[in-house]
């Protein structure tokens, strides 16, 4: 492949905060970076040299963007995998391969994928109807999914007993068994078109009992390392099963008995590995361009305790974002600020990131908790 010449053509489908990421990496490699997005105000549109503005889903868009770059690349599943097949027959490359987007696309292709590999995961059933729902053969509770198109916790639905049937999706969707995890965790593992397979530490979700949201995320993780070691084996097993190129996000659940279960699987840099970039050797982001790129995939190692805290918009704001507290967070050593040039906050959406690395694991913790308490995105 002719990389890091300068007349190496990557298309990336989709403008947000992770293609952005993306080429700022790039940059260092002489990558020429086009980009395709249907916002014109995509965090992207500044730093790439080619913004296209259009409809990632709209076939001959993608279709037409693809024949204009040398390889093909994605930060969001949700893209026209038509398109992306007959570029491939055509002889563009693209990584992660259409047939591996279009499996992660579908959740009951997912968890179908999971059972024909022996994948460890809940057990789940496919529903097709809401008659079908009625005669499930999952207990109460269980967690309903819709098979395409949820994202961030959209899509899921919790059913407790059948009071709660008649909120429950009439798309089709998959039934999975509730879990009630000790630990949310994920590996982020990497595999190059000669297969070589590299994975980064399993890092840990803190969560924040009363809202139940994620709080941060922690690495290196703290938990056996048997059960790293198992986590990670689970993450080699998926890539090498699906051959994929690129990087792929493997999120897991560990149960109160110890064991793992895969829940979901995202083939593309990910917000769980966001930390890499300050904490570990190489980041995802360069990991990424290497799998695809075919080179020598890097160090995964990592440098210090790292946490990761997600900056989203304030509730009950909404309009031109406003950063509140960070002339106070930067005064505080081993604190790094990611923003991802989003114009508008509204509630929740995802503005940035902060990295905190401290070699006192207790002391990255405390500072990360000053970071949220203080740094607040508002109009």
């Amino acid at each position: 492949m002719k990389a890091f010449y300068g007349d190496l053509k990557l298309g990336i489908l989709g403008g947000g905060q992770l293609g952005r990421m993306l080429i700022q990496q790039a940059i260092n490699y002489n990558v020429t970076v086009k980009i395709l997005d249907p916002d014109r105000e995509a965090p992207c549109r500044k730093l790439c040299d080619e913004f296209t503005v259009g409809s990632l889903g709209d076939y001959e868009t993608v279709y037409n963007f693809g024949k204009t770059v040398d390889l093909l690349t994605i930060e969001i599943e949700k893209v026209n995998v038509d398109a992306l097949e007959q570029l491939e027959k055509e002889g563009v490359l693209v990584y992660p391969q259409s047939r591996i987007i279009r499996l992660i696309q579908d959740k009951g292709l997912q968890k179908q994928f999971f059972k024909e590999n022996d994948i460890p995961t809940a057990d789940f059933q496919i529903i097709s109807s809401p008659q079908q729902l009625q005669q499930s053969l999952i207990p109460f509770p269980y967690i309903q999914k819709l098979r395409k198109d949820g994202y961030d916790g959209k899509g899921v639905y919790k059913v407790i007993d059948e009071s709660y049937l008649a909120g429950a999706f009439k798309e089709p969707s998959l039934i999975e068994q509730w879990i009630d995890f000790e630990k949310e965790i994920a590996v982020i593992v990497a595999r190059n078109e000669n297969g070589e397979i590299s994975t980064f530490p399993m890092v840990e979700m803190e969560f924040n009992p009363k809202a139940n949201l994620v709080e941060f995320l922690i690495a290196p993780s703290t938990l056996p390392f048997a059960i790293q070691q198992k986590a990670e084996q689970i993450a080699k097993k998926i890539a090498d099963s699906l051959k994929i190129v690129g990087l792929l996000a493997v999120e897991m659940f560990l149960d109160k008995q110890g064991r793992i279960l895969v829940n979901e699987l995202a083939p593309r840099p990910h917000n769980s590995g966001h930390q890499t970039i300050e904490g570990n050797v190489i980041s995802q982001f360069e990991q990424h361009l290497r799998a695809i790129f075919n080179q020598p995939l890097g160090d995964t190692s990592c440098l210090n305790n790292a946490i990761m805290v997600n900056v989203l918009g304030e509730a009950g704001y909404e309009g031109p974002a406003i950063y509140q507290g960070i002339e106070k967070v930067l005064k505080v050593p081993g604190v790094y600020i990611h923003l991802y040039g989003k114009a508008l906050t509204k509630p929740f959406r995802k503005m940035g990131h902060v990295t905190i690395v401290d070699a006192d694991r207790e002391k990255a913790i405390e500072k990360a908790r000053f970071v949220q308490k203080t740094l607040k995105v508002i109009s």
